[in-house]
């Protein structure tokens, strides 16, 4: 061959046993020399190799992650080159550590019993198994055998008790599992309520006289009837578990009955008395009933019981107790005596049908009886009503009938609900009276195009049931109007206006879409009508306007309706007169007079006109500096000449018209007048006032007003007196700026001044209170001078003014 060639010898290899746990990642490694460099490859001789095994390293190492137990067998791996190949095989062994598949649970057993516990592990290899009592080996014996991790111990004594372990081991490790063995070793007790029994039951019942001590290892059981051993027969046996049973009592099972219970650590016994009584019987009357809804009854219920025996009395309804609380009233028990009762069931309700038992309980037995009650009642409410066909005026309807309540029923209503009925009302039907074995009627004279719910109820003997449900909602179909409208008439318009006013047509009677008017008039006398349609359903008034027609000339009248499905009837014919239009002429001699800072009083006069005669007159008033656009707006009511305007700025000049209106319109505006309102009062008040009191004389003096550039000019003065507690003052007007006052009852009165002007009264003064004695006079020595000062002007020149001239 080529010089320097030779084949393929694997220097380094993996072991020829390959050992791993499972779970772990294992790494074998092939190294070969050889020329050319040889290539190796890797299998597994019995199967596949592992899919997810990674070759590294040039395919020199072949490395399985999370090796499995079935990953194990024989690996090979193969060096070859051009000149020849080699092979080397070794063994991978997987193993894993043990681990539980049963575990050992704590037991508790009588003295006497047998133990078996059974360990159970997995592993590879597969683990062997070893046991340990309180912590030392446990070895087999006469008693204890260990097979494959199953511990067995006969007979088991108080020395076995102990913590026992199980170990379950191979090469790779050791696993424990513990549990506790407790042996029961105790005399024979009873628990308290078995210790004194008395058994009471009825001739023929069976007897079970419970016998079950707790004990261990388990007692032997014997019974005694007195003082003597009990025998077995096919009537009285000792059960499995040791209690005694007697089938068919009577009464010469009456007695003393003994268990004893016997194990090798002691005895116990329990002691039962059975008295054996005559069976209780029960008499339910009356048997079966049928009542009527709103009336009463008293079912009876007697019991014949061993005179020895105390009875309980229970009510049932359908199986369940009777609510005496809850039933509202309707239900009462009345015991009447020891070995009766009775259930009184007042106004009854259909709710109240059933079957009523009664349930008579004594200490050894319960025996029941039963009785059924019908109650007769109204009907429910049919079943649901269909509507099975429609026409504009009618509809055809069935229904289900409902529960006859025990009275068959006689006859049906039926009821509609439209959006224009107050609630359900009763419908005509076809035939006139629907009788009770019916299930489907005709509703008639229904109004067309209107969306209607139809209900059935249900009458017997009894009397009338609830309603049916309401059918689906429906619309009659469409038909031609059959309802003109009503109050057709003459309202007031313009001049050459004739206009028509009607009550419209409510949407119940028009009967389908597209509903309007046709309105028609001529001129009294004349032939052909002019008509006109009118769209709108809601419309209430038409107008014909014809410059050519005169005021007040007579029209006859007549308004007709139509819809989709074609005309309807016209209303009867009325006279209806063309307008006599707005007022013509304007007011006349217009007169604007000032009364006061904030009033102004408007006259007028108007010519009579015979058309357009005015319902009343408005006034129009504006500031000299404003436009008429401006303008505030007044009205009267009928042939009033004249208004007073208030509340209006002091000082200011008015611009005035006058026109007169009716329902047709308003008529030309009079020619503006002009007025102003007067100058405002004086602001300031009189002031420095003094006064003198003679008796009821009180002298009173005070500094004249000076008026502001725009207030107006004082003409005088006003002195308001008035006793305290009362509104209503008295007045004193003067020229001067002094008075004297005669105050004519005894009490406190005030006083006050103010100025008086054109644009009305000025601010008034404080005011003064002055006592007023009746009687005798004041004199000189006594009368005082006072001041109610403002400015420190000199008094001595005021009291000469004010000084009266009669004699002091």
């Amino acid at each position: 061959g080529v010089m320097g060639e030779y084949e393929p010898k694997i220097e380094v290899h993996f072991p020829y046993t390959v050992t791993a746990a499972r779970g772990t990642t294992v790494k074998m490694e092939c190294f070969a020399l050889g020329n050319p460099v040889p290539t190796i490859s890797w299998r597994k001789v019995n199967g596949h190799n592992p899919s997810k095994a990674r070759l590294r390293k040039s395919q020199a190492v072949l490395e399985i992650p999370n090796v499995q137990l079935e990953d194990a067998g024989m690996y090979e791996c193969k060096a070859e080159n051009s000149r020849g190949r080699n092979v080397f095989r070794g063994q991978l062994q997987v193993y894993t550590y043990p681990h539980w598949v049963e575990k050992l649970n704590d037991t508790q057993l009588d003295s006497g019993d047998q133990l078996r516990w059974e360990c159970k592990a997995t592993g590879k290899p597969r683990p062997t198994y070893r046991w340990l009592k309180n912590g030392v080996p446990l070895w087999p014996q006469s008693r204890i055998e260990m097979v494959n991790g199953v511990l067995m111990i006969h007979s088991v004594n108080l020395s076995d008790a102990g913590m026992y372990q199980c170990l379950a081991e191979n090469k790779y490790g050791t696993i424990y599992a513990s549990a506790e063995l407790k042996i029961l070793a105790s005399a024979p007790t009873f628990p308290l309520n078995q210790l004194r029994k008395t058994i009471v039951v009825t001739k023929g019942q069976e007897v079970v006289i419970e016998c079950k001590p707790q004990a261990s290892p388990k007692p032997t059981i014997t019974w005694k009837k007195g003082d003597k051993a009990l025998r077995e027969s096919k009537r009285i046996t000792i059960l499995p578990h040791g209690s005694l049973r007697i089938l068919n009592a009577s009464k010469s099972d009456e007695g003393r009955y003994l268990c004893q219970g016997v194990n090798v650590f002691g005895s116990a016994e329990i002691i039962a008395s059975v008295s054996v009584k005559e069976p209780t019987r029960i008499e339910l009357t009356p048997k079966k009933i049928e009542l009527t809804v709103g009336e009463s009854i008293v079912l009876s219920c007697k019991a014949l019981h061993d005179s020895t025996l105390d009875v309980t009395f229970y009510w049932t309804l359908n199986g369940q107790p009777i609510d005496f609380e809850k039933e509202g009233g309707h239900f009462e028990s009345i015991k009447a005596q020891a070995s009766s009762a009775d259930l009184m069931i007042r106004n009854i309700l259909l709710m109240h049908a059933g079957r009523y038992g009664c349930r008579v309980q004594t200490a050894a037995d319960t025996v029941s009886d039963e009785t059924e009650l019908l109650v007769r009642g109204p009907p429910g409410p049919p079943g649901v009503v269909i509507v099975e066909e429609i026409t504009d005026t009618t509809a055809t309807l069935s229904w289900s009938p409902g529960a006859d309540n025990h009275s068959p029923i006689s006859l049906y209503n039926l009821q509609a609900r439209s959006p224009f009925s107050l609630g359900w009302q009763t419908v005509k039907t076809v035939p006139d009276v629907i009788s009770g074995d019916m299930e489907s009627a005709m509703a008639v004279e229904l109004n067309p195009w209107v969306e209607y719910e139809f209900r059935v109820v249900a009458t017997n003997k009894i009397g009338t049931g609830d309603p049916s449900a309401p059918s689906r909602v429906i619309r009659t179909n469409e038909a031609v109007p059959k309802t003109p409208p009503a109050n057709v008439s003459g309202r007031s318009g313009r001049r050459h206006e004739l206009v028509i006013a009607w009550e419209p047509v409510s949407e119940e009677f028009q009967n389908g879409e597209g509903f309007g008017y046709i309105v028609a008039f001529r001129p009294n006398g004349t032939r052909g009508w002019k008509e006109k349609m009118v769209t709108s359903s809601d419309a209430s008034k038409f107008i014909y306007r014809d410059e050519s027609v005169p005021p007040l000339t007579p029209f006859e009248v007549k308004v007709g309706v139509y819809n989709n499905k074609g005309d309807g009837p016209f209303s009867p014919i009325v006279v209806i007169c063309s307008a006599e239009g707005e007022p013509t002429a304007a007011p006349i001699d217009v007169k604007a007079t000032s009364l006061s800072v904030s009033e102004i009083l408007v006259a007028w006069k108007h010519i009579k006109e015979s058309l357009g005669r005015p319902q009343g007159f408005e006034v129009g008033y504006w500031k000299d500096m404003e436009q008429e656009e401006a303008a505030e707006k007044v009205k009267t009511e009928g042939n009033e000449s004249s208004i007073l305007l208030t509340g209006l700025e002091g000082n200011t000049l008015y611009h005035l018209t006058v026109r007169a209106y009716n329902a047709a319109g308003y008529g030309p505006p009079s020619t503006a007048v002009r007025a102003a309102t007067k100058k405002s009062p004086p602001s300031q008040p009189p002031s420095n006032i003094m006064w003198i009191q003679d008796g009821s004389h009180v002298s009173l003096g005070w500094e004249p007003v000076r008026p502001l550039a725009n207030e107006s000019d004082v003409m005088g003065y006003k002195v308001l007196f008035r006793q305290e507690g009362q509104s209503n003052s008295q007045v004193i007007e003067t020229q001067k700026t002094s008075a004297v006052v005669l105050l004519p009852d005894v009490g406190v009165y005030i006083i006050e001044v103010c100025a008086v002007s054109e644009g009305g009264d000025g601010t008034a003064s404080p005011q003064i209170r002055v006592p007023s004695f009746s009687g005798g006079k004041v004199t000189s020595a006594q009368s005082t001078l006072h001041v109610l000062s403002t400015s420190s002007s000199s008094v001595t020149l005021l009291l000469a003014l004010m000084v009266p001239s009669t004699s002091w």
